[in-house]
C-alpha cells in the first residue's frame, strides 16, 4: 500500500480518524472494524466562516501555504464537537500541494527502478530533492516500436516543509499523525476499489477541483483546476448584485436547469460549469495521450461539495456523453440506519476522509 510518509506512528489502535483539510473546511470521520465492513462511528464537518466574503480567507492555498494555527483552531473545535475516542489520524494533502508527473522506464527490477528514479527525479522535480519527500507507483505499461516493455510510473513529491506544517497542526490539536497521502489516492481507493470500470473522479471543492483517473482502487493520473464551487457563487453574487452568502444559499436552494427564476441563476452559473467541464476534457486528453493503450474512462464520479449542486449530474452527462454519478462512499461502510436519508448528501463531502480511514482496514 502506498504511503509517502511510512509509519509516522507505529502503535496500532482499533479506532482511526480520517481527516480531510480542504481550502475552506475540515471533514473528519472516525472508523473502526465492524462486523463485516469498516464501521463509521462518528463524523463531523466544519467550514471556515467568512471565506465567501474575503477571497484570502482560507485554510490553505495553491501557493502551498497552510495556515496551521487557524486550521488547528478549527480542528480543535471539530474534535470538541465530535468527542472521538481515536487519536490516531490519517490525513490528506490537496492535489495542488503535491507535484505529480508520469515517467516511463524500461522494465527493470524493483531495486534498479528505485535507483533510477532517485537519480532521474532531480530532472523533473521543481525543488531540490533534499527539500521534498518522494514516492512513486506503477500506473501502466506499454511496448515500444522495438518491442521493449516499459513501465509508467506516477512520481509524487511533497515539500518537507509542508509535512512539518501538517505535523505541527495535528500536534496543536492534540492528535497523533499516523500517515499522510494525497487526496486523489483516498478518492481512488474509496470510489473505485474492486470496480473494473475505468473512472474519472471529479472532486469539486470550494477553491479547486481535482480530477483523478482510477480503476480498481488504483490511481493512474492526476489533474487540477482552480475553477470550483466558489466560482459559481461569486458569479451569482456579481450577476445579481447580492451578498456572496446569499448567493451561496441560492445556489444550494435552486441549483441549475430549473424553470422560471431558477433559469436566470443557471445562465449565470453555466459558463463556470462549462469551464470545469473543459478542464475535465483537457485532463482526459492529456491522460489518453500519455496512456494510449489504457481503457478510456467509462464514467464520471462527482465528489466534493460541488457534487450536491442540483442538476449538475444531468448537465455534465449531456455535455460529456458519459454516465455521471455522485460519490457514495458509505456503501463501503457499515453505519447507523439514521444516516440513510442523508447518505447521498454527506457522501460526496466525506469521500476523501472516508478513503483515508479505509486504508487502515484493507
Amino acid at each position: 500500500m502506498w504511503n509517502i510518509f511510512h509509519n509516522l506512528q507505529q502503535a496500532t489502535f482499533p479506532l482511526y480518524l480520517g481527516v480531510d483539510i480542504g481550502t475552506t473546511s475540515i471533514k473528519a470521520v472516525e472508523v473502526k472494524q465492524g462486523e463485516h465492513l469498516p464501521l463509521l462511528v462518528n463524523y463531523g464537518m466544519l467550514e471556515l466562516g467568512g471565506y465567501l466574503m474575503r477571497a484570502n480567507n482560507a485554510l490553505q492555498t495553491s501557493t502551498l501555504k497552510i495556515f496551521e494555527e487557524e486550521a488547528a483552531e478549527l480542528l480543535k473545535i471539530l474534535v470538541r464537537k465530535m468527542k472521538p475516542k481515536a487519536r490516531e489520524v490519517i490525513a490528506s494533502f490537496p492535489a495542488f500541494a503535491a507535484f505529480t508527473t508520469v515517467l516511463d522506464f524500461p522494465v527493470m527490477s524493483p531495486e534498479e527502478l528505485k535507483k533510477t528514479i532517485a537519480f532521474q527525479a532531480k530532472d523533473y522535480i521543481p525543488q531540490p530533492l533534499s527539500e521534498v519527500a518522494l514516492d512513486w507507483m506503477k500506473v501502466g505499461e506499454f511496448s515500444d516500436a522495438k518491442g521493449v516493455r516499459h513501465n509508467q510510473i506516477l512520481l509524487i513529491s511533497v515539500p518537507r516543509e509542508q509535512i512539518k506544517r501538517y505535523q505541527k497542526l495535528f500536534t496543536l490539536a492534540g492528535l497523533r499523525l499516523r500517515a499522510l497521502e494525497i487526496e486523489n489516492l483516498s478518492l481512488a481507493r474509496i470510489l473505485t476499489m474492486g470496480d473494473p470500470t475505468p473512472a474519472m473522479i471529479v472532486d469539486i471543492g470550494s477553491r479547486s477541483t481535482s480530477i483523478s483517473f482510477a480503476t480498481k482502487g488504483s490511481l493512474h493520473f492526476v489533474s487540477q483546476s482552480d475553477f470550483a464551487g466558489s466560482s459559481l457563487t461569486q458569479a451569482l453574487a456579481q450577476g445579481l448584485n447580492i451578498n456572496p452568502l446569499r448567493a451561496e444559499e441560492l445556489k444550494k436552494e435552486r441549483g441549475i436547469g430549473n424553470a422560471g427564476q431558477g433559469y436566470e441563476l443557471s445562465t449565470i452559473m453555466l459558463p463556470f460549469l462549462d469551464a470545469i467541464i473543459n478542464e475535465i476534457k483537457k485532463a482526459q486528453f492529456n491522460y489518453e495521450s500519455q496512456f494510449p493503450g489504457a481503457p478510456k474512462p467509462e464514467r464520471v464520479v462527482l465528489a466534493g461539495g460541488g457534487a450536491n449542486l442540483s442538476g449538475i449530474e444531468n448537465y455534465f452527462e449531456r455535455d460529456m456523453g458519459l454516465p455521471i454519478v455522485k460519490a457514495l462512499p458509505l456503501e463501503r461502510f457499515e453505519y447507523a440506519p439514521s444516516l440513510q436519508p442523508i447518505a447521498s448528501e454527506i457522501g460526496p463531502v466525506l469521500s476523501v476522509a472516508m478513503g483515508l480511514a479505509m486504508r487502515e482496514f484493507i
